[in-house]
């Protein structure tokens, strides 16, 4: 049910109302709904601010949760949000007793820190995970499959020394997740950040925000891995520009001066830095990862060690696109079999220079799951390579119907039955010879293409004897306009 609330310039845009649950919500979030209604009432909508204050009471959620805030289904207005769980709970029997705003609340048990009380890192980790979680151990993927450099990777995080790392290889073959999942088994704190044109050093270091009507200092992601002695991953780190040569002192492993508060920073043990990249620091010859920067020589320099992550190899690449099956309720290994054959011949030509796309693991992986959603390979396939231009696209459609009979089939089988309601079929294989035979079907004769054609109709009376002259539906381009 769509509803528009207002009108003229204080109309507020229209939302829909979706159908949500107290029952279908977890434990941590059925605490913090339980401590609106007792604080609030049984409202179903409630804005920034209460949310704000519920948070800074109960100590739930150290700011506004995004399963709320993020969910554009939730949003009524700016700054205003959709909680009919809210309303449910406090129309059933085990609503909770209304407290006092002023008085203060028993603290909940195994909740973060109130926001007054919560450290400026924890403070930090809670509004980077989006008010989830009070830690940034990544979460560990069960269906994540070891290899490449996973194991090099995890020796030198668990050695503990101070060692950047520098991982480059082409799009989508897993280098950033490789590193989540080592800090995920060894239970390692990664902060995470995207590196763009734009990053600068205040957004890594640090910079003065408006925080309550007070300016205060707030230490950035590379700061508080620093102080905490955790990952810091630099991502897709080509794209940055000179403005990130800020972490020069950081590179080196002895700590960085904040020259906004004069404050020396010295890395706690354990800290180290990994930084992913597409190119190897040099630039994008062939303009396949844009944007991309040449970077500083002596940058570049203080990474001790540089890890080239190729595609993983077919068996491997077999285990993962299995794995990501089962993780959506698909269970078929000959699929998996034919898609890391099709990538390994497209990614061997790629290399040879035959062609200008690949198709990467991540790309694999789409596949499977939207045919887990369609049931249908060809269309899995075909949504996968939509990107890519007409004569790429069916270059790539047919040599994976080369790969899999299946598909192959059932390509034949819609071949047909467009033929059959086709405006014109011309026919490829009717050469001076076959005039006579092909002419006393009824073929007619374009002048202008110098080609035999039919029409889908005739094409239907009569497969077997038309299929022996290559039929082929005509394109408009094909198609004689006089």
């Amino acid at each position: 049910m769509c509803i528009e609330m207002g009108i003229g310039p204080l109309a507020f845009r229209s939302f829909t109302l979706t159908t949500f649950a107290y029952s279908d919500l977890s434990k941590r979030q059925t605490e913090f709904v339980r401590a609106i209604c007792a604080r609030f009432g049984g409202g179903s909508e409630f804005t920034r601010s209460e949310l704000v204050d519920v948070c800074q009471d109960s100590g739930i959620y150290a700011c506004p949760p995004s399963w709320i805030t993020q969910d554009s289904r939730r949003v009524v207005s700016r700054g205003v949000y959709h909680l009919p769980e809210a309303a449910e709970l406090w129309n059933s029997d085990s609503a909770p007793a209304p407290i006092d705003a002023g008085a203060a609340p028993a603290p909940v048990q195994g909740t973060v820190e109130t926001v007054e009380t919560a450290s400026p890192s924890a403070q930090m980790v809670m509004g980077m995970t989006g008010g989830e979680r009070a830690t940034l151990i990544p979460q560990k993927i069960q269906t994540y499959v070891p290899w490449g450099h996973f194991s090099d990777v995890e020796k030198i995080i668990q050695a503990g020394m101070f060692y950047p790392m520098f991982v480059t290889g082409l799009s989508g073959n897993g280098k950033t997740t490789m590193i989540e999942q080592v800090c995920a088994k060894l239970k390692r704190e990664c902060f995470r950040v995207n590196i763009t044109k734009q990053t600068d050093e205040d957004d890594l270091i640090g910079g003065f925000r408006l925080i309550n009507g007070e300016t205060k200092f707030v230490y950035g992601p590379v700061v508080n891995a620093m102080k905490t002695g955790g990952v810091l991953l630099l991502d897709e780190i080509d794209l940055g520009s000179a403005l990130i040569m800020c972490l020069q002192p950081v590179l080196e492993g002895k700590g960085v001066f904040i020259k906004k508060t004069g404050e020396w920073v010295a890395p706690a043990p354990g800290f180290t830095v990994v930084a992913t990249a597409n190119t190897k620091g040099k630039g994008s010859d062939d303009g396949r990862f844009i944007g991309t920067n040449v970077l500083n020589e002596a940058f570049l320099d203080r990474f001790p060690i540089t890890l080239e992550q190729e595609y993983a190899s077919r068996t491997i690449e077999k285990k993962i696109l299995k794995k990501a099956m089962s993780a959506v309720n698909v269970d078929d290994a000959d699929f998996a079999d034919h898609l890391t054959k099709w990538a390994e011949i497209i990614r061997k030509s790629f290399a040879e220079g035959a062609v200008d796309e690949i198709i990467s693991t991540r790309r694999l992986v789409d596949i499977c799951k939207a045919y887990a959603i369609f049931e249908d390979k060809s269309k899995s396939i075909g949504f996968a390579l939509a990107r890519f231009d007409d004569d790429t696209r069916e270059a790539f459609m047919n040599l994976y119907s080369k790969v899999d009979a299946d598909v192959a089939e059932a390509a034949g089988e819609e071949n047909i039955e467009k033929m059959k309601t086709a405006e014109r079929i011309d026919l490829k294989g009717a050469g001076y010879d076959q005039k006579d035979d092909v002419k006393a079907r009824g073929a007619r004769f374009d002048s202008v293409e110098k080609v035999w054609y039919i029409t889908g109709e005739q094409f239907a009376n009569d497969q077997d004897f038309w299929n022996n002259y290559n039929p082929v539906v005509a394109t408009s381009d094909d198609v004689c306009p006089f």
